[in-house]
Parts: structure tokens; sequence; C-alpha cells
């Protein structure tokens, strides 16, 4: 069983957070903490695998706690579970050493989905043994392969793709109508899957002025995204 602490600091969010973990196979909540000093103490006390990790909490930031994790020397990983959204936590996440970042709110089908891509990873971790390129592209990729968000209603994860890969792809910063050529696709089009990837996080946006007129939308994958 793969031992989970959930942590957030809503007293009932991480309660149903709790009841989603124990619906998927081979996952068991080991505790639950409401703030860092809880969670830090959680961990000392063990065993954890894996912390699912609000960012917003009352005495540090979930991006503190993972900070003080790897100084103490716990290699526990960890799933960003938050509202933040902004590109530099998510940035910031990764660099510390975060697999994952889930945005709230967010569905039980996206949590499982997460969970069982975790698992997958851990089994082909502890099989052990040299990797090959494409075997190390594949582990790298795991998780984010199973990161997309939830698409609402009237979306298609074809189309989606579609834009990621012209995202991926391109040697910089793009415009809708960029993305839509090399898609494929209506610039409408386009611009709904964009905008839903950069609420999601795994897109960036920037702006650029020209000499007259209204400032030139332009989005760029986030790094280390897949």
């Amino acid at each position: 069983m793969i031992e989970v602490l959930v942590v957030d600091d809503d007293v009932r969010v991480a309660r149903i957070n709790a009841a989603y973990v124990t619906k998927v196979p081979g996952f068991r909540v080991a505790a639950q903490a409401h703030c860092a000093a809880d969670t830090l103490a959680a961990v000392e006390k063990g065993p954890v695998d894996l912390i699912l990790l609000d960012h917003y909490m009352p005495d540090r930031s979930g991006l503190d706690v993972v900070r003080e994790l790897r100084r103490l020397g716990h290699r526990t990983d960890v799933i960003m579970v938050t509202a933040a959204r902004d590109v530099a936590t998510v940035q910031e996440a990764m660099r510390q050493g975060a697999l994952q970042y889930l945005v709230k709110p967010f569905t039980y089908a996206g949590l499982r989905t997460k969970l069982e891509a975790y698992a997958a990873l851990r089994r082909t971790l502890e099989s052990g043994g040299d990797a090959e390129q494409g075997e190390v592209d594949r582990l790298f990729g795991a998780l984010w392969a199973a990161g997309e968000p939830d698409l609402p209603k009237g979306h298609s994860a074809t189309t989606a793709e579609l834009v990621r890969k012209a995202l991926r792809g391109a040697t910089g910063p793009l415009s809708a109508q960029e993305i839509a050529e090399n898609a494929g696709m209506s610039r409408q089009t386009a611009q709904r899957y964009l905008k839903l990837l950069e609420r999601s996080g795994r897109v960036q946006l920037t702006l650029r002025y020209g000499e007259t007129g209204r400032p030139e939308h332009r989005y760029a994958w986030v790094t280390g995204g897949r």
C-alpha cells in the first residue's frame, strides 16, 4: 500500500480528499494535516510515501514545507493540490521536486488519474536496472501525461493534444493565430483551448506591445510540462 499524507488547511476539504484517496486501489491515508507544522511532524512520525500538499496554509506555505523536507533529508514524494495557479508558484513547485500539480477545484477522476500514474511510476522505478533513452523519456513523462486538466463538456482531448504539440514544438511564444495554423484549426477554437490550458497553469500568457493597437497575446508551454 502507498501511504498518503493529505494536507489542506480546510478540515472539510482534507476529509473529502482523503475519501478520494481511499477509493483508489493501492493507496491508504496515513494521516491528515492542516498546517505546515503538523505536516512536518507527520512525515517525521511516518511512514509516508506521498504527500498531497496544499500551498496556502496558516503558518507556512506548501513550497516552504517542501524546502524544509528536502533540507531535513526527506525524499517523500509530493503532489501539490492547491488553488494557487500562478505560473511562478507552479514553476517553483517543479524546481523543488513536486511530481505533479493539481489545481483546485478538481474531480475524483482527476485525482485518481494522477494517483494511478504515480503508482505506475513507482512500480517501474522499483524494478531497477538500466534504462534506455526511450524508457527515461517515458519515466519523466508518465505523470505529466496524466496531468492534462479535466476537459469541460464540449472540449476534445484530441484537439487539446494538437494545441499542446503546437506549443511544445515552438521555439518561442506563439499567437493564437499561429497556433491555429500549426494545429490546423480555427483561431476561435485555438483560443478556447489556450484559455483552458492557461487556467490550468500549463500555458504562460504574455503580452507583446506594438506601435499601435491592442497588445498581442502570446502563449508558451510551461517548462517541465509534457
